[in-house]
């Protein structure tokens, strides 16, 4: 049985009347009425799988307490609301298989309730548990799954000794038949022949964080045609897909990565495809974030609200 620890109590940041902030509209909800709203915020506090720095778990609190005074405009897209808070997963302890599996639980509940789930993370590790009920029921009807994920790393490590990491999510999915995979934002020097090769043998592919500074027209046009046979499609972003200098408050911060600007285009972009299913962030840890302001924190919060703008377009 999933347990939860409630949502906070949200609340706008400004004392303009007219600034209409996401603390002002972001409503407390309880699993079993999520179908209701565009979007429903769920909490994942944990890092006990992270392959670089711990600090993740601090993750869901921290990019409630940034999202709570962004303003819901967009321009484009108009006012955004309609979004409920289901609160954090409260994980099992032990080994990180069982996290996953607790984790699945609920993970299934919410798409089977027709949520459209927004993680707020917690380490990679947890997009298997987060992941594997579309690619299961997927299966089941005869489609496919595509997973487009914003990340300097491949994610495609093999589980040793029956434990999974962050690194492993992917080889996870692979393995209960997810077919389709685009990783936009990697790093060169970031990953291993291996690896590289194995993804390249599962038909995956990968869009260099250089690649993408060629244009965001051309790299969504990249994702569409590496999704194009996927039914569904579920979003990803890992916060070290940002130059470090944009975001060091993360798990493995590294330099040449994507710049907010290309981040918060690329995840509003790829919302706006009806296919999408799911979305998370991951590895924000803002203990170790060194600016006082909170830039890693407040920057995915941001990538949080262009997704919902995405969405609503």
């Amino acid at each position: 049985m999933t347990t939860m620890d409630p949502a906070p109590e949200w609340a706008g940041t400004s004392a303009d009347p007219n600034d209409e902030q996401f603390g002002h509209v972001v409503e407390r909800t309880a699993l079993d009425s999520v179908s209701g709203y565009d979007a429903v915020l769920v909490g994942e506090p944990y890092d006990g799988a992270v392959v670089g720095r711990p600090g993740a778990r601090d993750g869901p609190a921290a990019i409630r307490d940034a999202l709570a005074g962004v303003k819901t405009r967009h321009f484009e897209a108009g006012s955004v609301g309609n979004v409920g808070d289901a609160g954090d997963v409260r994980l099992a302890r032990g080994a990180v298989r069982d996290v996953q599996a607790s984790l699945r639980e609920t993970t299934a509940g919410l798409y089977d309730a027709g949520a459209l789930p927004v993680f707020l993370g917690g380490d990679n590790s947890l997009t298997y548990p987060n992941v594997v009920p579309l690619v299961e029921s997927a299966r089941a009807d005869g489609e496919r799954v595509g997973v487009v994920s914003l990340d300097a790393h491949l994610d495609c490590r093999e589980v040793h000794d029956g434990e999974p990491t962050s690194g492993t999510p992917y080889r996870q999915l692979h393995e209960v038949g997810l077919e389709t995979l685009c990783v936009v934002g990697a790093r060169h020097f970031e990953t291993t022949g291996a690896y590289a090769d194995y993804l390249d043998e599962r038909g995956g592919t990968v869009v260099t964080a250089e690649s993408v500074s060629a244009g965001i027209d051309a790299t969504l046009d990249r994702i569409r045609t590496a999704t194009a046979d996927a039914d569904s499609l579920y979003l990803s972003v890992d916060v070290d897909v940002l130059d470090a200098a944009a975001a060091p408050g993360v798990s493995a911060p590294t330099p040449g990565g994507l710049t907010s600007r290309e981040l918060f285009a690329l995840v509003r972009g790829v919302a706006a495809d009806e296919r999408v299913r799911g979305f998370e962030v991951v590895e924000c840890a803002p203990s170790l974030d060194p600016t006082p302001t909170g830039r890693t924190a407040a920057t995915a919060a941001r990538a949080v609200a262009h997704f919902f703008a995405g969405v609503a377009a």
